[in-house]
């Protein structure tokens, strides 16, 4: 079955030191990671932004005033996934560094997983959720030659 289709925006926002993420996520790459977890056809923005935008959009849209890894803009998901995935880069950085984890290897987990919560996707809605939304993320990473980004936890 061929994957879901794909119209992607890659943005990079005002970053300190732009080359590792930029480096770490070619435009070809990121389509593929972000198809290999759509269900259907999609047009999807994805942002890669500074701490100061990521806090200030996590404070303004969720309520939480600290930068995160993630978010997802959902706007709809039929018949066409739309959504905004907005990553902050010294965030992930810092993650990948504490973790252990190639940098890319990091942004391909985060945006599989943004990608699942554009599409109803929600590990805080039950414990049971959590662990179908983790076994997704594991299933779909193993198929693109990601290890188990949860192994070392």
């Amino acid at each position: 079955m061929p994957l879901p289709q794909l119209t992607l925006s890659l943005q990079f926002g005002h970053l300190q030191d732009p080359a590792p993420h930029r480096a770490a996520l070619p435009r070809h790459k990121v389509a593929r990671w972000i198809r290999h977890a759509l269900e259907a056809d999609a047009e999807i923005t994805v942002r890669i932004v500074d701490a100061e935008e990521g806090q200030s959009l996590n404070r303004d849209y969720r309520h939480k005033d600290y930068a995160t890894n993630v978010l997802t803009f959902d706007y709809a998901a039929e018949p066409v996934v739309m959504a905004d995935l907005v990553l902050c880069a010294p965030v992930i950085a810092r993650e990948a560094k504490e973790q252990g984890k190639a940098l890319a290897d990091h942004y391909a987990h985060l945006l599989v997983h943004g990608t699942l919560h554009a599409q109803g996707w929600d590990h805080e809605t039950s414990e049971a959720d959590a662990e179908a939304m983790e076994a997704r993320e594991i299933d779909i990473l193993a198929g693109l030659g990601i290890a188990n980004p949860y192994a070392s936890r």
